[in-house]
């Protein structure tokens, strides 16, 4: 189906939102009147600009308090709408937006909102002119979709049809198993269709409207459920995106742009109307690699965890660090030393790398051009919204290209030292691998970050989840697996300004976190301290076996329980953006330790000031 976007979802002068929209690849847009009235171009020149650009203008709008007025004030409604019916005219748009009323005139008479409605419509049709009509959430009289059919149906004017908004429908509690009656309207009495998601939140339904919406698939709205029934009706016209958002307002057109048509993308896969390449979905981290400056103090943390430097790039300056299935690069190459040590990109086990590659290529991910050099291996690699760089890899698996091989083994053994406690040692490392990565968001990327991971990668979102820090808020959504296999945390901090959240962190899984901070503490490595006040609270929270409670005040080692397990974990000091986490998940426990995460930011706030960091 035609896709469209509202300008009104775009930021920028009225050019630049259309620039944007069509290098997205939509196909039309939604000229909202606040930017047609801003523009320093007639309504010829707009026309002109959109054609040019390969776009229709499939709506303008709105046209608001019309209809149940007193006589004298729907005479001056007819007069705005004449005016209005003659700009679209020069547009070249055929559908205007109407809303149901909020205005203190307007009177609860269905009869005469209808009449009225009927009148407005002669007028547009002689203008060559369809009237969709609306109801808003908040309407005065009006604000249910299936009232404003009801009076769209009894006014029985072929000028005048309805227009379907998500947010209005679903914002009101409708599910869409209660919205069957969508699919008995005909048709082509469905003049347009507004498509938004919206976190749930419990709010003034005019507040959330203006400053929460956001695209479809990045809220908790049944989009895909609403548009079932929509399709069901028979409608044909375009799925428009009219998305009211203070984040957009204030983020770059462009990447705002291909993220709102990414997620109609995903949206048409959802209800059958479009068939991208299918998600293959990750089965494990093959690798993460960090960019530094300087390779000597993550060296030696990495060293004190008991990873071993295992190969070297043949081409590049990048090491391998490995201790069981968790391996890390070192890369020394192309690191801005004002960001100090950062996690850059991440290695994904892939069943089909290059089929991983198309749905990536098709859901508009950009793909990355790599330099190789004779014998590199072909990698596939695509950027995440936030800059981290994604690579589809098949370790070991024959047939398949192995990024290993592009590296030289520097002789020392991954899995243990060579001393009587060496089978010992083997069997401990095997369980290390990694737990989960944080990626930081920038503010404006968030929604548009946990979509990508679930419509690209093929990651289930979870609940997003808001963190106390002691200096502000910090948001929280990890993707993941099924299985578990991979799990990726999404955080930002409450505002462009806050650098709460800029530090990164790669989780080491361990079947006993004990004795992997015992080791890496004796091999020199420091571990973040935790205040007393934690443990006295975790005692009167939880039993614990004797001396149990003790060791982990000792070690500075967090501890949560959910329904399906128990979860251990600590962390190392921060080296540039970076720190690592030790994690022991026992019996299928399901979280990240976000309840104990306002004592770790204070910790680690704390630690910063006695270290000047």
């Amino acid at each position: 189906m035609r896709t469209s976007i509202a300008t009104v979802s775009l930021s920028g002068s009225l050019t630049e939102k259309l620039t944007a929209a069509s290098r997205a690849g939509f196909d039309g847009v939604e000229i909202f009147e606040n930017d047609l009235l801003a523009s320093p171009l007639t309504p010829e020149e707009i026309r002109a600009r959109c054609a040019d650009l390969g776009l229709t203008i499939d709506l303008y709008q709105p046209m608001r308090d019309v209809e149940a007025l007193p006589e004298e004030e729907f005479a001056r409604a007819l007069r705005r709408a004449r005016h209005k019916f003659e700009l679209m005219r020069r547009l070249g748009t055929d559908t205007v937006l109407v809303c149901s009323s909020v205005s203190p005139h307007a009177v609860d008479d269905d009869d005469l909102a209808a009449g009225q409605l009927s009148r407005l419509a002669d007028l547009a049709r002689e203008h060559g002119v369809r009237v969709a009509y609306e109801a808003l959430a908040w309407g005065r009289h009006i604000s249910t979709w299936d009232h404003a059919w009801r009076v769209v149906e009894s006014a029985d004017h072929p000028a005048l049809g309805t227009c379907l908004d998500s947010f209005h429908i679903l914002s009101r509690g409708s599910e869409p198993k209660d919205l069957g009656g969508i699919a008995d309207i005909p048709g082509e009495k469905i003049f347009f269709l507004q498509l938004a998601d919206a976190p749930l939140l419990a709010m003034d339904v005019l507040q959330w409207s203006r400053h929460y919406r956001c695209f479809p698939g990045q809220g908790g709205f049944d989009v895909a459920g609403l548009l079932r029934h929509v399709l069901r009706a028979g409608y044909t016209g375009p799925l428009s995106l009219e998305v009211f958002n203070d984040v957009f307002r204030q983020s770059e057109a462009g990447p705002t742009a291909v993220d709102a048509r990414r997620s109609l993308l995903t949206l048409q896969e959802s209800v059958g109307l479009a068939a991208p390449p299918a998600p293959a979905a990750p089965t494990g981290v093959a690798f993460a690699e960090l960019v530094t400056p300087d390779a000597a103090p993550v060296s030696a943390v990495l060293g004190a965890l008991g990873f071993a430097r295992t190969a070297r790039h043949r081409g590049k300056p990048v090491d391998l660090w490995e201790r069981g299935e968790a391996r890390v690069l070192v890369n020394t190459g192309p690191a801005e030393r004002r960001e100090g040590t950062r996690l850059a990109a991440v290695g994904l086990e892939s069943p089909d790398p290059r089929g991983a590659a198309r749905r990536a290529e098709a859901l508009l991910a950009p793909v990355l051009p790599r330099r190789r050099a004779p014998g590199d291996a072909p990698l596939e690699a695509v950027a995440a919204p936030d800059g981290t760089e994604l690579f589809f890899c098949a370790t070991g698996r024959p047939g398949l290209p192995d990024w290993r091989a592009d590296f030289e083994d520097t002789g020392v053994v991954a899995d243990a030292d060579a001393d009587a406690d060496a089978v010992a040692e083997a069997e401990a490392d095997a369980a290390w691998r990694v737990d989960h990565l944080s990626l930081t968001q920038p503010w404006h990327q968030f929604d548009e970050a946990a979509l990508f991971h679930r419509g690209v990668l093929g990651l289930r979102p979870q609940e997003s989840v808001d963190v106390a820090d002691p200096y502000g808020l910090l948001r929280s959504r990890a993707v993941s697996t099924d299985d578990g296999a991979v799990r990726i945390v999404l955080t930002v901090g409450a505002a462009p300004t806050d650098d709460t959240a800029h530090a990164q962190h790669i989780a080491l899984a361990t079947d006993d976190v004990v004795a992997a901070a015992r080791a890496y503490r004796a091999a020199g490595g420091t571990l973040l301290p935790i205040p007393a006040n934690y443990y006295d609270d975790l005692a009167a929270r939880f039993e614990f076996a004797d001396g149990e409670l003790e060791t982990y005040r000792e070690l500075g080692i967090l501890y949560d329980r959910d329904g399906y397990g128990e979860f251990r974990h600590c962390y190392t000091h921060t080296v540039g953006r970076l720190f690592f986490e030790l994690v022991q998940r026992d019996g299928g426990h399901r979280g990240y330790g976000a309840a104990n995460a306002p004592v770790r930011l204070a910790a680690q706030h704390a630690a910063r000031g006695l270290t000047g960091g």
